[in-house]
């Protein structure tokens, strides 16, 4: 009598075999390590990489243009530069978080980010847990914790527009179905800030709304109608607070009143000869003579000038050209995209890191009056550092998905279907 050698077998039949399964594992392991370490397309490194040396570079300046009155102040010349290091370390991570998650997270809670900028920024302006700096109430103090949530309001603005944009991409030529929501969310965010007094972060925000509605593809007779708007109440905005008055006033006069060089004139004229100074290589490394106690917000609003002043127009150049890289390297996600959010997300961020850049070095240049806006990635802050990162680390999320990456991502769910030779279908 014949005996089969088939394990299991219970019959004098060939018991089924399942020589697959294993291969079927084998490909799930595989297609998940190729889901993680997937080439990204070479506009989500440009970024990425922009953006690291722009922050590790502003760690640097930060340590040498703060470290003389650092010393002076708690004999600790690493004290500015090792929080903002610790401002790095947690905006870094966050940066990298965001970018993993996809543009339909962003786009379905971006109104619940915005409902939550303005209630943190409600609470600055009005209850005693706002303080003021400098005049600016635009900072909330719990405890020994401080926090700017209108760098917070920024983000939540720039994704609220972004949702809306989507969801009437549709009706773009009714102006009311476009703009009544968004005036809405833009009024209110930077009606808050301005009650709080700071007229800085409220243009950046503005400068934040028309770059956002432009490149989200609203109507240019629109935006006209909101310039010629803008441009009729910004005086009385202005003229509302004696102090912007001053400030304005003596811009204007080139600083030529002598009565003003103690008091308006300090900062912005400290800063000029600070950037003279450098000539084109610059006095070298930790060698400036206006941080020490010359020039006001060395660390802050007035970095380029030491920068400038250190590393000279080379140095200078180079930021200004890491600036113009990461602004182009965002308009490739725009025309790369076919997505109205991931556009106007995108054009919103592009037009609030980069035209702060802008309105910081005109204001060191002496081509605005002081204003009191930091340089992005560069000066010295925590709330706008770790903002600003998490800005970018949603970008990063969209140009993760841009087509023409390298390396295509497999889908998980085609695993566990396979043809008789293993292959995935």
């Amino acid at each position: 009598m014949a005996t089969t050698d088939l394990p299991n077998s219970r019959s004098g039949g060939a018991a089924p075999s399942r020589p697959h399964a294993p291969a079927r594992r084998h490909n799930g392991a595989v297609v998940a390590v190729k889901n993680v370490f997937v080439a990204e397309s070479s506009t989500f490194y440009t970024i990425l990489g922009v953006t690291l040396f722009l922050v590790v570079f502003g760690v640097v300046m930060v340590l040498s243009s703060s470290s003389v009155e650092q010393y002076a102040a708690t004999h600790d010349f690493f004290g500015a530069a090792s929080r903002q290091g610790l401002y790095a370390v947690l905006g870094v991570p966050l940066m990298l978080i965001a970018s993993r998650l996809p543009a339909r997270f962003w786009r379905k809670w971006a109104m619940w980010i915005v409902g939550v900028g303005l209630v943190v920024q409600a609470l600055v302006v009005l209850t005693p847990l706002g303080y003021s700096i400098q005049g600016n109430r635009n900072w909330i103090r719990v405890g020994s914790f401080t926090a700017q949530p209108s760098e917070i309001l920024k983000l939540a603005l720039v994704l609220g527009i972004g949702a809306i944009m989507y969801v009437k991409r549709e009706k773009l030529d009714d102006w009311k179905e476009v703009f009544v929501p968004i005036g809405i969310a833009s009024l209110g965010s930077i009606g808050l800030v301005l009650v709080g007094g700071d007229q800085g972060t409220a243009m950046i925000m503005l400068i934040l709304v028309f770059g956002a509605l432009y490149v989200g593809g609203a109507r240019a007779k629109h935006l006209l109608v909101g310039v010629v708007a803008l441009a009729v109440l910004l005086p009385f905005v202005t003229m509302a607070s004696s102090s912007r008055q001053s400030r304005i006033s003596a811009w204007l006069s080139g600083c030529s009143d002598t009565s003003q060089y103690q008091d308006l004139c300090w900062q912005p004229v400290h800063g000029m000869w600070a950037l003279a100074s450098g000539g084109v290589f610059g006095v070298g490394l930790g060698n400036s003579k206006a941080k020490w106690s010359w020039l006001p917000e060395a660390d802050n609003d007035y970095i380029f000038a030491i920068i400038g002043e250190e590393l000279g127009l080379v140095g200078a150049v180079v930021v200004l050209a890491l600036f113009v890289v990461l602004a182009i390297s965002m308009i490739k996600v725009i025309r790369q995209s076919n997505d109205p959010f991931v556009k106007t997300v995108t054009g919103g961020v592009l037009a609030w890191i980069i035209g702060q850049a802008l309105v910081n070095i005109a204001v060191v240049l002496g081509l605005l009056p002081v204003l009191g806006v930091p340089l992005p990635l560069i000066s010295a802050g925590g709330s706008a550092l770790i903002m600003t990162l998490a800005a970018i680390g949603v970008v990063l999320s969209f140009a993760r998905d841009l087509p023409g990456r390298n390396g295509p991502t497999l889908p998980t769910g085609a695993v566990g279907r396979s043809t008789t030779n293993g292959t995935l279908r």
